[in-house]
């Protein structure tokens, strides 16, 4: 059964939110439709104007140029469209001068160890590993780490499969607290890859990004003021998916937020951050519609301290679809206002532009460390100055 909650941009905000009331329905396309002009010909009163007007073929010339004219217009218009920028050209300007303690190495190496655990869906000897390795990370630099465990049906076998958030905790007594979050399991196949959907699938953006910059900002965390508390949380399920119509969305996050409803902590949640697809070698940020919706102060508070810092990859402009993230549950049912940061256009957008998302193509190779490092910056001033906020 489908999840009302599937993460597909939406044509627009009233129709997102008519099908989250609805009952459980599907959309079957994952992208959004991109127009693109027609290229403009001719009508049959020119043409027969030309050949019947005074001068025989002068005024058909005069137009074939007019019309090879427009036609090359078009194809410059196109071109610059689908070329291929150089991202290390451009990425250091978007992104700014980001501090060495934010170590883009370090965390382009974090992305890689977890890539080389290969695919890792939910319930994955793979995910086991990464559970392992993001713990002894998180503890080395003071968190308090545990599991919080729940099982799910397979959507092909019937099978139960066990499903566990990764949750470490800095300061958890403090009076200002934040949660900082991602999902961690991968699409168990590229079912958006035309030439291989049943290949390997390792997530490098789309699961990896977000648990790496964690581990690289948790190094940031033994120095946290002591009236500001952390809790970094890594969803499972997040889409436990085998095919359109194969598989929910969700469920970590959902399992997350209803526990947090029943039990809610003696110091609730000020807010929170979704960091999801955020290693783009492109990056570009937009304000994610739902976002606006539940947490617009949240929201655009992020984007102007990326403007206070210079990094401009956070563009103060709202995508014309809303995303449906692991966010969704924590605004709809936990009540925490939290934000989405999200570059869903990966690589860019654009005509015949290439496509990694959910592909064999979402590798390594295409995603950039100085990417995660400035949004891990950008996240951790915002933090300081929400002090008491």
């Amino acid at each position: 059964m489908n999840s009302p909650f599937e993460r597909l941009p939406q044509e627009d905000l009233a129709m997102d939110l008519a099908r989250q009331a609805a009952t459980k329905t599907t959309d079957s396309s994952h992208r959004h439709a991109r127009s693109v002009p027609e290229n403009p010909s001719p009508s049959r009163t020119e043409m027969d104007f030309a050949t019947n007007s005074r001068g025989g073929n002068w005024p058909r010339r005069l137009l074939t140029l007019a019309v090879v004219a427009v036609f090359a217009y078009v194809g410059v218009a196109v071109w610059q469209m689908v070329r291929t920028p150089d991202s290390t050209a451009v990425a250091p300007a978007a992104l700014g001068p980001v501090p060495e303690r934010y170590d883009a190495d370090r965390a382009f190496g974090f992305l890689v160890d977890i890539c080389d655990l290969g695919p890792r869906p939910s319930g994955s000897p793979a995910m086991l590993q990464q559970q392992k390795m993001l713990t002894e990370v998180f503890e080395a630099n003071g968190g308090t780490v545990r599991l919080q465990r729940g099982e799910i049906r397979h959507p092909q076998t019937g099978e139960n499969v066990p499903i566990a958030n990764l949750i470490a905790a800095w300061n958890p007594d403090a009076p200002t607290r934040f949660l900082l979050c991602a999902h961690y399991d991968t699409r168990p196949y590229p079912d958006r890859d035309r030439r291989d959907p049943k290949g390997v699938f390792v997530g490098a953006n789309d699961g990896a990004s977000g648990a790496a910059a964690l581990m690289e900002l948790s190094h940031q965390f033994p120095t946290l003021p002591s009236d500001i508390g952390v809790d970094v949380v890594l969803f499972d399920a997040e889409e436990f998916v085998f095919g359109e119509q194969s598989g929910e969305y969700f469920l970590g996050s959902t399992l997350f937020a209803q526990q947090y409803l029943l039990e809610p902590p003696t110091v609730p949640y000020q807010s929170g951050v979704l960091l999801d697809m955020i290693a783009d070698r492109e990056l570009q940020l937009l304000y994610e519609r739902n976002s606006l919706r539940y947490a617009r102060d949240v929201t655009r508070s992020i984007w102007a301290t990326a403007k206070r810092l210079g990094v401009n990859a956070f563009v103060p402009r709202a995508r014309s679809q809303a995303i449906r993230d692991d966010h969704l549950p924590l605004n709809q049912i936990a009540k925490i206002p939290t934000t989405d940061l999200i570059d869903f256009d990966y690589p860019r957008p654009g005509f015949r532009a290439p496509q990694y998302w959910h592909t064999t193509q979402d590798i390594p190779e295409n995603c950039s460390g100085e990417s995660i490092a400035a949004v891990i910056w950008v996240v951790h001033e915002w933090m300081l100055e929400q002090r008491g906020g």
